[in-house]
């Protein structure tokens, strides 16, 4: 009888861990989701000067709408999952493969929790084009922001002037230039390379710095677009706020 109740006593804990066995394994399961993956930020700038191209665009990534109802002179933002796309540029109320797109990249690589900035603009010859620019949101220093001025502009190369002093030189078409700036305003004139002479009005931008652990103040960019031969150069300017490095 020992015996039997030994055989039985062996039975019932083996029933029990198995049952636990079986229990246990959904749980480990739930305990382990898929981490989401990091979006990218993408701002598209539309700096082609009326009359030059289709006034108001919608902008695709291969055959999904990012953006709706883009004017001269507006920018937009979006977030999307990082990855290579067909970005088209197409005029108001066309869709992918109705027409041929104004504007494309078709290999466009959008960086997973990068932010990006895709510009419609002027060539320094006049052409329409698609330009790409990453931007920079790693904090410069204590009390300091950043300043990036970028030239798309059918125009020559430009010297950047704050409060009248020279800080960046020989910036031609499809380029950045950027520097690190105390908080405060000032005054951006763009002049023709190696002279004083301006050729869009003077922009006075605010630098701010916001220490803590997610905000390190911005960097303001100011794109020059337009064209210098129809006298349209002008500026717009995008603030994308600076991280703290962790």
């Amino acid at each position: 009888m020992e015996s039997m109740r030994r055989v039985s006593l062996r039975a019932r804990v083996a029933g029990v861990v198995v049952l636990a066995t079986v229990m246990a394994a959904p749980l480990a399961v739930a305990a382990a989701p898929a981490a989401p993956k990091p979006t990218a930020t993408v701002t598209v700038l539309h700096a082609i000067p009326e009359g030059l191209g289709a006034d108001v665009v919608d902008v695709y990534a291969g055959r999904t709408l990012l953006i709706d109802n883009l004017s001269s002179g507006q920018a937009q933002s979006t977030t999307m999952p990082g990855g290579t796309y067909d970005i088209q540029i197409l005029g108001n109320g066309r869709k992918p493969g109705s027409s041929a797109p104004l504007l494309r990249a078709p290999r466009a690589r959008i960086p997973a929790g990068g932010n990006v900035t895709l510009t419609a603009n002027l060539t320094a010859s006049g052409k329409p084009a698609l330009t790409q620019f990453t931007n920079n949101t790693r904090t410069v220093g204590m009390d300091m922001g950043r300043l990036t001025i970028r030239h798309i502009a059918a125009a020559p190369p430009v010297d950047i002037r704050l409060n009248g002093q020279a800080v960046i030189d020989d910036l031609r078409n499809g380029r950045q230039g950027d520097v690190g700036l105390r908080s405060g305003t000032y005054s951006v004139s763009i002049v023709k390379e190696g002279t004083k002479v301006r050729i869009a009005k003077p922009l006075p931008v605010t630098i701010v710095n916001k220490p803590g652990r997610s905000h390190m103040g911005n960097n303001t960019i100011v794109y020059v677009w337009g064209s210098a031969a129809d006298g349209t150069v002008q500026q717009a300017v995008q603030n994308v706020r600076l991280e703290a490095v962790s």
